[in-house]
């Protein structure tokens, strides 16, 4: 019992970093003490050279006490995204991630086109070859391909439904035309 009684003492007895850094006294009421312990004393450091102690204080005093513990997380992070970054700051990280998401966005397009694309050169093998099922177009599908069009490129493909035979209509058709890629592979002439 004695020693828990210590320990408690001694806590509360030893300087936050706040106070470390300072060279002041760490009071009870200290606003800096429940966010900045002493055994972590460059979270302080960072934040007091950035935005400074007085600030800090000033901005803690003025929130909710439920919400200091996130605005210290906030303060935080953006002092040691403005160390390492001095120019732009947080702000970089946050271009810089949007352009990951913007490629990885394309290369989703791409990825999606190309099944798409899989799909349909499937389902026209199937129809030119009078096999008329795909499963990847569901059981019992016709598939009718026709390349009478007066372009070499251009083909019409048509996908009926077998349960509805007694209307003529298709579950879709589909106008293909194949243009030429050269430039797949390429590097795009602008990047993030």
């Amino acid at each position: 019992m004695k020693e828990a009684a210590a320990g408690r003492k001694h806590s509360a007895v030893s300087p936050c970093a706040a106070c470390k850094l300072l060279r002041r006294r760490c009071t009870q009421d200290c606003i800096f003490a429940p966010h900045f312990p002493a055994d972590e004393p460059h979270k302080f450091a960072n934040v007091h050279k950035v935005f400074g102690a007085s600030n800090v204080s000033k901005l803690l005093q003025e929130i909710a006490v439920q919400q200091r513990g996130d605005a210290v997380s906030s303060l935080v992070y953006e002092a040691n995204a403005r160390l390492r970054d001095p120019v732009y700051g947080c702000v970089g990280t946050i271009s810089s991630l949007h352009c990951q998401i913007q490629a990885l966005e394309a290369q989703l397009a791409v990825a999606q086109a190309q099944m798409v694309r899989l799909r349909m050169s499937h389902a026209a093998y199937l129809a030119h070859f009078g096999l008329g099922q795909s499963p990847l177009l569901g059981t019992g599908s016709t598939i009718t391909m026709d390349s009478s069009s007066t372009s070499p490129n251009h083909t019409q493909l048509m996908v009926t439904d077998p349960i509805n035979t007694k209307s003529s209509s298709s579950i879709f058709a589909l106008d293909m035309v194949v243009l030429e890629q050269t430039n797949l592979g390429e590097p795009p002439i602008w990047s993030c």
